[in-house]
């Protein structure tokens, strides 16, 4: 019988697709540059050129050229040995690798799933080692930008199994592709839950969401898309807990977006402003708090939770009290408090909501306050979560 091997022959496949991917755009890059060195006057022509002629374009083309030809030959390798090894899609990865392979889906993912590449991660709820598909209390847990549901596991704690045995439930983990539209997860979150509903061995009499950082953003996406479809789950959905969510946006990625300008606007600089783009749909969604794409960017502050849906706000203070400096300037480091507690659509009232001081956005995974800031709110209601 074959050996499996330690990483699968799919995600083999997807480097080696991804690295010709690269080295193209690499030397796209540097024929710009030396294009705009060579030939400054043509920046200020409307439609400016970015490849060279004679022999250093010969040279340009004979790169990419090999580069093809050895990534179409290692992909149709890859792709022939793939079917021997079936059970690769059903392997559970190792912490490193899984790690690995989400920080590249939320840097990339949407290029990734746009050509089809196998490092893409598709939408999947998990049922983790220890818990059976059973009971008719469920608790979904889902992650943020770059993680994966492997890293709700932190510290030694994790919320979800916490909760479970507290509340006499049972934990799901979302695992998904970060780099996709906000957008794009809700609808595929909202399908995914409903494919869950229906096919629990028992009836669902109750579910509660915890989402962590942009996983907020994907589950008041799927809520909106779920009542426009009059999803089974909205009717099951009592409470949604929001873990340092970014509602009003993340300044981090505005930030992002000034570089891009400043790199723009600089004629030798710009073609460098190819690098600073390389954030997917899901990093810069994260700018507005964007929950519908580009088009719906007006209707973020009025898509608030379905009717008899519970909403709570955490967020996090890298400061030691209310209003000092840290807190004022950096938020968690990540969100700002003000953007984690909610814009007025989502009537999250002051008793909802919660703030931790001395510490950072990943703190919120296993901090022992927020965990019993959680139990304090769901605990009193536990025979109806």
């Amino acid at each position: 019988m074959a050996k499996i091997p330690a990483i699968p022959i799919s995600h083999l496949r997807g480097v080696a697709q991804l690295a010709t991917r690269t080295t193209l755009g690499t030397a796209d890059l540097i024929e710009a540059m030396h294009h705009t060195v060579a030939a400054p006057w043509s920046l200020f022509s409307k439609q400016p050129q970015r490849r060279m002629h004679g022999l250093a374009g010969l040279v340009y083309k004979t790169i990419r050229g090999g580069t093809r030809v050895i990534g179409g030959s290692a992909d149709a390798l890859l792709g022939a040995v793939t079917p021997i090894f079936p059970n690769q899609k059903s392997r559970v990865l190792g912490p490193q690798h899984a790690a690995l392979l989400s920080v590249i889906n939320g840097v990339i993912g949407d290029d990734l799933a746009a050509t089809r590449n196998p490092l893409a991660i598709e939408m999947d709820l998990r049922l983790h080692a220890g818990f059976k598909r059973e009971g008719g209390r469920l608790i979904v847990l889902v992650h943020g930008l770059c993680m994966n549901d492997q890293q709700w596991l932190r510290a030694g704690h994790d919320h979800g199994v916490a909760l479970a045995k507290a509340l006499g439930a049972t934990p799901i983990y979302a695992h998904y592709n970060t780099g996709l539209h906000i957008a794009d997860n809700g609808v595929k979150f909202a399908a995914a839950l409903e494919a869950l509903i229906a096919g629990w061995p028992e009836p669902v009499t109750s579910l509660t969401i915890v989402a962590h950082s942009m996983g907020g953003l994907v589950t008041r996406s799927a809520c909106h898309v779920g009542e426009g479809a009059s999803n089974a789950w909205l009717r099951v959905l009592k409470n949604v807990i929001f873990l340092g969510t970014p509602h009003a946006g993340a300044p981090l990625e505005r930030g992002g977006h000034w570089i891009d300008l400043l790199l723009g606007a600089v004629p030798y600089s710009a073609p460098f402003a190819r690098i600073g783009k390389i954030r997917s749909a899901g990093i810069t969604d994260l700018r507005d708090g964007n929950l519908g794409g580009a088009a719906a960017k007006k209707t973020n502050e009025a898509l608030a939770l379905p009717k008899g849906v519970r909403g709570f706000a955490i967020a996090a203070s890298l400061g030691a009290r209310d209003g000092d400096l840290k807190e004022r300037l950096l938020g968690d480091g990540l969100v700002p408090i003000a953007s984690a507690l909610g814009p007025a659509a989502l009537a999250i009232p002051k008793s909802r909501q919660w703030l931790g001081h001395k510490m950072g956005h990943l703190d919120l995974l296993s901090h022992p306050e927020v965990m019993a800031q959680m139990l304090h709110w769901l605990a009193p209601s536990a025979k109806r979560v």
